[in-house]
């Protein structure tokens, strides 16, 4: 493979998922959006007509509200929030949930009926009531606890739009007056609490709308109809399909994905790359000329199935458990020393129902390339938590190398990294991390004595690192179970089958298929999730002909819905005859 700066980038970073039909049940622009509506209320047989608009979290209502209003005559007008409690009685109520950590919260069990005061959703119902004739709007978050109206809309809105908006501070949490606070703590809110609320009530409603809205783009909306969208979704899950990559700095970042990925070369650096976290990223799905933008979660929600496999559903619900992403430190810093916590102290503490198991896999590496990874033999615990204290507090720099392991990494090695073992990546490296979802439960030791990119220390957690830390993961242990556990299981004509991780501990299993002719797969009816690691170009077929042939591209992740069954992976254009690579993931059941 020829390094980041001698490559020529064929990542694609809006892959779209084309739909066959319904092209003429979306529309975009509020001008047709209106006429669409219009037409819908004269097909409604009474001579009162209710409106409702439900609204996640973050979606600019007023301006929904606004652009329906040059097109739309509404008799009565009613914003959710009128009806909901005060912020300072929100705030109170979800307390316990938000405590008083800058990252870290618990999950909260409320659902959003919660947070409106009876009596006035009430007084409205009837005010609603009273009126004999016209068109009513009711919009805004929880507007369907007053009414899913006669034509039923949902405007939803991707969670890194959300996050986006954050920072532009454009954009504080529902029902908190904080549009100025530090985005960390705006999503700490939208994590633990908003969203969580807000995903309950939108698997409890969706299958009931007319329309959904798509608000990601500032004024201008995209429309689709109930049938569209679900067939869209299960057109989705028969088939491979990308979800749309972010890619985000931070004070660690590096230069490898603005070549790999043809990024912005004049940003400062890229750190993180989200390319299979289906709570965060967002789907595009192509209906003819119209693009739309849905969060990608919605596939999880309502095609879980499908998508997941019937012992992964079992397991999990509506959660996708695998994640993908890149972490990248070529000409870049060292992560921070970190660990994760064990299951059942994430549980306890914060709700969650499973762990941050994870590994490092290396794209990319450069001469200096190490890996940290667990403790050094006789390490003394206490001794070890005191110098972390007194480093965090400015009194030294920790001595890492009294404690702490390092490994040379190279490209293709494979670090398994289960729950409660000390560990980071270091400087000039490209990490594919493959891990398990709950991706916020990072437990940060040590940062190295810096400031993150707004000039703030970022937080360290060394109360909760501490309890998490498994002591007996020591040289001799991570060498016999953590360090590129590599075996050959399978092979044929022109591939072979590596099996390398993860650890006992862990759910997912991983295998690495190196090969220069048609490999075969097949999902046994459990989600796979993999990434082509070496090669230019690969095309994913069906042996049944049951989808169209699908291209993949170097370091771009996809994702074979359970319902999928055999697969093949061969190399394309340029790269036929060539050694490629895909490492691949699944739950093990």
């Amino acid at each position: 493979m020829s390094s980041a700066s001698e490559r020529t980038s064929n990542y694609v970073k809006e892959p779209i998922v084309e739909i066959t039909g319904h092209s003429d049940q979306v529309w975009q622009g509020y001008s047709s959006i209106a006429k669409e509506l219009n037409q819908a209320i004269r097909n409604y047989p009474l001579e009162k007509t209710i409106i409702t608009i439900e609204c996640y979290p973050g979606v600019r209502e007023e301006e929904i509200m606004q652009g329906l209003s040059g097109y739309l005559n509404f008799d009565l007008i009613v914003n959710s929030d009128s009806v909901a409690y005060p912020a300072e009685i929100v705030t109170e109520m979800i307390e316990r949930n938000l405590t008083e950590d800058r990252v870290f919260g618990a999950i909260s069990p409320h659902h959003l009926e919660e947070f409106f005061d009876n009596e006035k959703v009430d007084d409205v119902r009837k005010q609603i009531e009273d009126l004999h004739t016209g068109t009513i709007l009711v919009y805004g978050v929880g507007a369907s606890v007053i009414s899913k109206g006669d034509i039923f809309l949902y405007a939803d809105l991707a969670r890194w739009e959300i996050q986006k908006r954050y920072e532009r501070k454009e954009l504080g949490n529902w029902k908190a007056d904080n549009r100025e606070e530090e985005p960390l703590l705006k999503f700490k809110r939208g994590y633990f609490f908003e969203w969580q609320a807000a995903d309950r009530l939108k698997k409890d409603v969706l299958m009931d709308i007319d329309y959904l809205l798509d608000t990601n783009l500032d004024n201008k909306p995209k429309m689709i109809t109930n049938d569209a969208l679900f067939n869209g979704l299960d057109q989705v899950v028969h088939q491979p399909f990308r979800v749309v990559p972010y890619f985000k700095p931070g004070v660690w970042g590096g230069q490898w994905m603005k070549e790999v990925c043809d990024l912005d070369r004049n940003a400062a650096n890229f750190a993180w790359a989200f390319d299979c976290v289906p709570e965060e990223n967002s789907l595009y799905l192509q209906f003819g000329r119209v693009t739309l933008e849905i969060p990608s979660i919605n596939v999880v929600y309502f095609k879980p199935r499908e998508l997941l496999g019937e012992k992964v559903h079992a397991r999990f619900g509506t959660e996708f458990p695998i994640r993908f992403d890149f972490l990248d430190t070529m000409d870049g810093q060292n992560l921070s020393l970190q660990v994760h916590p064990l299951t059942e102290y994430i549980q306890d503490q914060f709700g969650m129902h499973y762990t941050q198991d994870e590994s490092y896999y290396l794209l990319d590496a450069g001469e200096d390339a190490v890996v940290y990874l667990g403790l050094k033999e006789d390490v003394n615990s206490e001794e070890m938590v005191e110098d972390l204290q007194r480093a965090n507090e400015g009194e030294l720099s920790f001595p890492d190398d009294n404690y702490v392991n390092q490994y040379p990494a190279q490209k293709h090695d494979h670090f398994l990294i289960p729950a409660g073992t000390v560990h980071c990546s270091g400087k000039n490296s490209m990490v594919l991390e493959i891990s398990a979802t709950p991706y916020i439960f990072t437990f940060k030791l040590w940062d190295w004595g810096r400031v993150d990119l707004d000039g703030k220390p970022r937080p360290v957690h060394l109360t909760h690192g501490e309890k998490a830390i498994q002591w007996d993961r020591t040289k001799s242990w991570v060498d016999n179970h953590l360090v590129n556990r590599i075996e050959t299981v399978d092979a044929g004509d022109g591939w072979r089958e590596e099996k390398t991780g993860l650890h006992e501990r862990e759910f997912i299993e991983t295998r690495r298929h190196w090969f220069q002719k048609t490999v075969a797969h097949d999902t046994h009816g459990g989600v796979n999730v993999l990434n082509l690691v070496e090669g230019e170009e690969a095309v994913v077929e069906s042996p049944a002909h049951a989808f169209p042939p699908f291209i993949v591209h170097y370091a771009e992740t996809f994702i074979i819905p359970a319902h999928v069954g055999p697969y093949t992976i061969r190399p394309h254009g340029d790269s036929e005859g060539k050694e490629m690579a895909t490492i691949k993931a699944w739950v093990r059941t």
